[in-house]
């Protein structure tokens, strides 16, 4: 770019800290909270796997029970009814296991598709929130670079107010000349205040988008490598982009979990094999009566211990049509994801077409600023070498020094927009 005329104002805070765009997108896309919301979702299907994972293994739980009974019970040792007070320990140990149960197996299934799907979201989060910040950034460093310019104005013409006093002092300019330039000072200065406000507001949204709460940040705009016209010819430009971007991506994976949902619900009709084993066994002993032997603790425990092992086969016949209508939903739910597809696929081009045409037009009209800037530049030295021979009035010549810094700030502005569509479509890009 060219050499502009003007200084750029310099902030208050020369030692701050300054940030260009890809540390701001990288600080966006790790500390945001929708990214650690998202974050946190992909853990929670990591777990949720091992927990699916968990279902195919046995369940086992053991048991001791202690108890004391008073009054009429059975006598151990002569298996009669007796009046006695007795204590009654018990220990009891069981294995369950689902042998053979299909609807496991296809919940881990299931629990990998979510975690796919919630991958996909965090990387769909993170888009949304670069598109925002490159957004919130060019339209800070615009309303940033329209007050420099303003800045430039005022001082430029609070000089000129100088000299023109000089130049009436000496009769060589008319009175008027100072009124005119005050006036349009005036103007400016208010032009200046709206700048700075804007500014000001641009930069808080800034900060928003990045979800910072400190404002001792000040942000720069580096060199960026520029798209090439040539990039856009290939004809499935767009489709391409859509097939990798993680919003499609992600809504695909949500259209194979609901089939999977779908398998999950017909495997109701389907038979399950149980299998259980349990082992128990107690200990007895008579209170208050010291004249009744006592079987020994171990004795006991050997004498009665009691093992089973069980198999059972699981038919379903009639269900109260609850898996027939959990298979009509989820067939349901598959409709409306493929709709939802459909909406994310219209939502894609709509966007992805809108930045490559606004890319276009930033670029051509960069083109045409940058060919006519030297244009621009020689007719402003003319026209200030003119009033200071005399040869043109003040209000005239603040024209055109107003016209040729609009045309630095055009410039400015139309190559910031270049480098914005060019970022937005990188963001685009930047497939899984």
């Amino acid at each position: 770019m060219k050499n502009f005329i003007f200084i750029f104002f310099v902030g208050l805070f020369p030692a701050q800290q300054t940030w260009n765009l890809q540390q701001c997108l990288d600080y966006a896309s790790a500390n945001h909270p929708l990214i650690k919301q998202a974050t946190v979702t992909v853990t929670k299907n990591e777990r949720l796997i091992t927990g699916a994972k968990g279902m195919l293994l046995p369940s086992v739980e053991a048991g001791v029970n202690h108890s004391y009974s008073f009054g009429s019970s059975i006598n151990q040792s002569s298996n009669q009814r007796e009046t006695l007070n007795t204590q009654y320990d018990q220990f009891s140990a069981r294995a369950d296991w689902e042998l053979l149960n299909w609807k496991n197996f296809l919940n881990i299934s299931l629990s990998k598709l979510n975690k796919e799907t919630s991958t996909y979201k965090l990387k769909q989060a993170q888009n949304e929130v670069k598109l925002n910040v490159i957004q919130m950034f060019f339209a800070y460093q615009n309303s940033r670079s329209w007050l420099d310019v303003l800045q430039t104005q005022i001082s430029g013409i609070e000089d000129q107010i100088k000299r023109t006093e000089k130049e009436v002092e000496i009769g060589s300019r008319p009175k008027s000349d100072v009124y005119d330039i005050k006036a349009n000072l005036g103007t400016l200065q208010e032009q200046w205040v709206s700048a700075k406000n804007q500014r000001d507001l641009s930069k808080i949204n800034l900060f928003n988008a990045l979800a910072l709460r400190s404002d001792s940040l000040d942000f720069v705009i580096n060199e960026e490598n520029i798209f090439s016209e040539t990039e856009f010819q290939d004809p499935n430009f767009t489709q391409n982009l859509i097939t990798k971007n993680p919003a499609y991506q992600s809504v695909i994976a949500e259209i194979n979990a609901q089939k999977k949902k779908e398998d999950i619900a017909r495997s109701g009709y389907w038979p399950t094999l149980n299998g259980s084993y349990s082992w128990s066994s107690f200990y007895n002993k008579v209170l208050g009566k010291d004249d009744i032997a006592t079987t020994s603790f171990s004795d006991q425990l050997a004498q009665n211990k009691n093992q089973s092992l069980n198999f059972g086969l699981s038919i379903p016949i009639f269900n109260k049509l609850q898996v027939k209508t959990n298979v009509e939903i989820t067939k349901l739910n598959i409709i409306n994801s493929n709709y939802d597809k459909e909406m994310v696929i219209n939502t894609l081009t709509q966007s992805i077409n809108s930045i490559k045409a606004q890319f276009l037009n930033a670029q051509e009209k960069y083109n045409l600023l940058d060919a006519n800037f030297e244009n621009q530049k020689l007719s402003f030295q003319k026209s200030e070498e003119k009033y200071k021979e005399g040869l043109m009035d003040a209000y005239t010549f603040f024209l055109v020094r107003n016209g040729w810094l609009q045309a630095n700030y055009n410039l400015i502005s139309s190559k910031n927009d270049l480098i914005q569509q060019t970022e937005l479509l990188k963001v685009m890009e930047s497939g899984f």
